[in-house]
């Protein structure tokens, strides 16, 4: 069997998904999106000039998309190489509705999850009155991870000037979400096909609002309550994606579901709980395979 492992070549976490397949037995090899072709009306994928001649595929990530651009074009691909027969893990539609971090939050209330409040605008005033109103506010792009790019304002900075310029910058709508105020962490819920993996902490580093590892936080094992691993197997389920991390916040008013992520991560279940989670996801990428 011959598995495609979409992601992005040398790094990690694609890698050693693709190391994982091909220790349980398949073929694996890694496609870049960035490289890949369709050349209509043919029903094939291009990758590197040629057909892509796979049995499945496995999304890990789908490369760089900060800027947002590429998301369409290359989940377009991922449909083109779906409606030609090739199964695609996580599909492309359930990738579209999480990796957009504004559809991603209109789609937890739409659930009926808690989320920490959150406006969505292109006008500068409204984006402006809702700092004003949360006191302190998290700016975040719409297509990143692990907190590139986010800003934390509050109504004594030149709102106005300051949003205008991240406009200009930032193509696309303002998002920004009420600063909850947390005890120096987060939680990440990893979760693979519907069930329950393992949780770790976010611990963020000295003086540091941000608790991802490139702000200077680090992992830690969690053991969360049945009740924050129910929620966080419900807004896994609402996306339905084969593999994702669900990642909570701790308020006053009890834990807030701040994300859902379109591909999840391995490194916070390793270095935080020393869960290998590649293996586990190729074992259920073969599952899938073979009972098609």
């Amino acid at each position: 069997m011959r598995i495609a492992v979409v992601g992005q070549p040398n790094a990690w976490s694609t890698e050693r998904l693709a190391a994982a397949l091909r220790e349980a037995g398949a073929a694996s090899l890694v496609v870049d999106l960035g490289a890949c072709a369709i050349r209509l009306p043919e029903p094939a994928v291009y990758h590197d000039g040629r057909p892509l001649a796979v049995d499945a595929a496995v999304v890990k990530k789908i490369g760089d998309t900060a800027g947002g651009w590429a998301v369409r074009e290359r989940l377009q691909i991922l449909r083109h190489l779906e409606g030609s027969g090739v199964p695609v893990w996580s599909g492309p539609d359930r990738i579209e509705a999480a990796v957009d971090r504004a559809r991603m939050t209109v789609e937890l209330v739409r659930a009926g999850l808690p989320v920490p409040e959150t406006v969505i605008t292109e006008d500068v005033a409204e984006a402006t009155r809702a700092v004003e109103r949360f006191g302190s506010a998290i700016l975040k792009p719409q297509f990143t991870s692990q907190g590139r790019g986010m800003q934390r304002l509050d109504p004594s900075l030149d709102l106005p000037r300051l949003l205008a310029r991240h406009a200009d910058q930032s193509p696309g709508p303002f998002y920004l979400q009420r600063f909850v105020k947390h005890p120096g962490r987060d939680l990440g819920v990893a979760v693979l096909d519907g069930e329950y993996l393992g949780a770790y902490w976010r611990v963020a580093g000295h003086d540091q609002w941000m608790t991802t590892v490139l702000a200077g936080g680090r992992y830690e094992c969690a053991d969360p309550s049945d009740e924050v691993i129910d929620l966080a197997l419900r807004a896994a389920a609402h996306f339905g994606l084969l593999f994702t991390g669900v990642d909570l916040i701790e308020s006053e008013e009890g834990y807030r579901v701040l994300e859902v992520s379109a591909f999840g991560g391995f490194r916070g279940l390793l270095d935080g709980c020393g869960i290998d989670a590649a293996p586990l996801m190729a074992a259920a990428v073969l599952r899938r395979a073979v009972g098609r």
